[in-house]
């Protein structure tokens, strides 16, 4: 298994951008209505391992069926770079689109995926 380390990421325009500490060997691709429209490659982490860096205040957030989930996203670009929910555990998540990270490439990842219309 690889070792955790730290990544930065961002929105396209670079107001939101963010730092997560992660192992980052795998990602969740997800089918449901959002993720598929938007691209997300999915990556959980507990809250206290995201920073977020700058663009609090730019933040728009999204939210639709149950609304469990906040899908945060930049009103300027258009960009999901993560969202934020609770684990089925009672847990504060993150849940980091990976294809914001700065240096990953999406295609090294092992691909897991989720049926998400199901849910």
């Amino acid at each position: 298994m690889t070792e955790p380390g730290m990544y930065s990421g961002s929105c396209h325009c670079g107001k939101i951008r963010f730092e997560v500490k992660l192992a980052l060997e795998k990602a969740i691709a997800c089918n449901c209505s959002i993720c598929s429209k938007a691209g997300w490659l999915l990556a959980f982490v507990p809250a206290d391992q995201f920073t977020l860096l700058s663009g609090e205040d730019a933040l728009a957030d999204y939210q639709f069926g149950k609304k469990r989930i906040h899908h945060y996203f930049c009103p300027s670009c258009g960009i999901h770079p993560f969202g934020a929910g609770t684990g089925p555990n009672g847990q504060e998540m993150r849940a980091v689109n990976v294809r914001c990270l700065e240096g990953v490439d999406p295609e090294s990842l092992v691909l897991t995926k989720f049926d998400g219309k199901k849910l």
